[in-house]
């Protein structure tokens, strides 16, 4: 076997290998030989038709099958012996049976990137604060009083306010034609929760029940929804009722209503800021992790294989179509461009590949690695998520293809665990304390 690796760019190699024709031959030989076993043609027995007329019958069909094997017992063994580290498949961009009798193929490649460490022990990261402000457990309270309200049939002079909740029918134009994904009929909005927009839903203060109005809003290109994303969108929207909540005075007496055990509304006011506490902690790892990966890519700059990279985009435009179809659209009824849609992953892709990156080479330098134990510990946490026994999750998981994204998990948590170790924290305070 041949190989002629040519440097296309600094993390893009183009190999062009060629098997030699005694390996070609033979090759060849075993495929039409197993072919003659099975196929008939007419005028032969079964295994008795000639070479010369299953080449003019089957020739393309055993080429491509032949090639494609020839290749794939061929590509590992000669990045191997190149000594390339390679990332995702090859690109398989030319294969020829030549007259010479051998077989050639060019594979273009990406390898891994090498680079040093920057910084990445004792990084300094503001610690997000988890102390609970007064105006945090007041938000909480106007929560509760939301939940325990009473909703009447507002006045007919009354005009729409927040915490009202309002029945409309609406229609959303684009460019003059009406969206059929944008309509319903009989909606509730509960006003000032913005589940519409914050936009859409201050277009309806201060009207009344009965009336119809017609606004514009423009909708930026990271609009959560990609349906509305990046257009500016006409609503029609008729107020067919409107109520008001009357909350429950905010008291003792409310606080007992809310639980028993309370004496007064102090005591409610102290619940909330420990369970608000605790939220916080216990959302405060992922929180470090986003900061910690976020400095760590800042102190690390070098290029990241280009194909890894899209493979990454292509991951999030399924994510997209997936949750599309779910809601029976397809990206183009929901007027979506698959350029622009790869174009803005793509940012966001390049970190998360970087990322892992840096990961893989904190977990080399530190000689990181996933103990039985750490495993275990994995399979235990998803049982108990999914209430499911370990024994289940385990044959879940025996397949290497999905087996292998939850021991790369893992491994990451494990990396991560170590970082944050070994983290400068500068400790945040909350502007307002209960």
């Amino acid at each position: 076997m041949d190989i002629a690796v040519e440097n296309i760019s600094e993390l893009t190699r183009k190999l062009t290998i060629t098997i030699p024709s005694e390996d070609v031959s033979k090759a060849l030989d075993k495929a039409y030989n197993k072919l003659k076993k099975d196929v008939h043609i007419k005028g032969f027995r079964r295994g008795k038709a000639p070479r010369t007329v299953l080449e003019k019958n089957y020739r393309d069909q055993v080429r491509a099958e032949v090639g494609e094997k020839l290749v794939q017992e061929t590509y590992f063994d000669a990045v191997e012996k190149e000594g390339l580290d390679t990332v995702v498949h090859p690109e398989i961009v030319e294969h020829n049976f030549t007259d010479d009798g051998t077989f050639s193929y060019i594979a273009m490649v990406d390898i891994k990137p090498e680079f040093e460490l920057s910084e990445y022990k004792g990084l300094e990261v503001e610690k997000p604060a988890t102390d609970v402000s007064q105006s945090e457990v007041d938000e909480k309270l106007e929560e509760l009083r939301r939940g325990q309200a009473v909703l009447k049939s507002a006045d007919d002079d009354h005009g729409i306010e927040n915490d009202d909740l309002v029945v409309v029918d609406f229609q959303g134009f684009h460019n003059g034609k009406a969206m059929k994904e944008v309509h319903n009929t009989d909606y509730s909005i509960d006003v000032g929760q913005h589940r519409l927009g914050e936009e859409f839903e201050s277009k309806l203060l201060g009207l009344k029940k009965g009336a119809k109005t017609l606004y514009e809003i423009e909708f930026p290109g990271d609009y959560p929804n990609p349906i509305l994303g990046g257009k500016t969108v006409e609503f029609k929207v008729d107020i067919k009722d409107v109520k008001v909540r009357i909350k429950p005075e905010l008291d003792d007496e409310f606080a007992k209503d809310i639980n028993p055990d309370h004496e007064s509304l102090g005591d409610l006011r102290k619940e909330i800021e420990a369970d608000l506490k605790k939220a916080k902690e216990d959302a405060l790892a992922g929180e470090l992790d986003d900061l910690i990966m976020q400095k760590l890519i800042e102190l690390n700059e070098f290029k990241v294989p280009e194909r890894l990279v899209m493979y990454e985009v292509q991951e999030m435009v399924k994510q997209t179509e997936e949750h599309l179809k779910r809601s029976n659209l397809t990206m183009e009824s929901a007027g979506i461009n698959l350029e622009d849609l790869i174009k803005s992953n793509k940012p966001v892709a390049e970190k998360r590949v970087r990322g892992d990156f840096l990961l893989k080479k904190v977990a080399e330098v530190e000689e990181i690695k996933l103990a039985d134990e750490d495993i275990e510990r994995g399979y235990k946490r998803i049982a108990g998520e999914y209430n499911m026994t370990v024994a289940e999750v385990k044959s879940y998981f025996k397949r290497r293809e999905e087996v292998l994204p939850f021991i790369n998990e893992l491994l990451n948590e494990k990396i991560l665990q170590f970082l944050r170790d070994n983290a400068k924290f500068i400790e945040a305070t909350a502007e307002e304390t209960a």
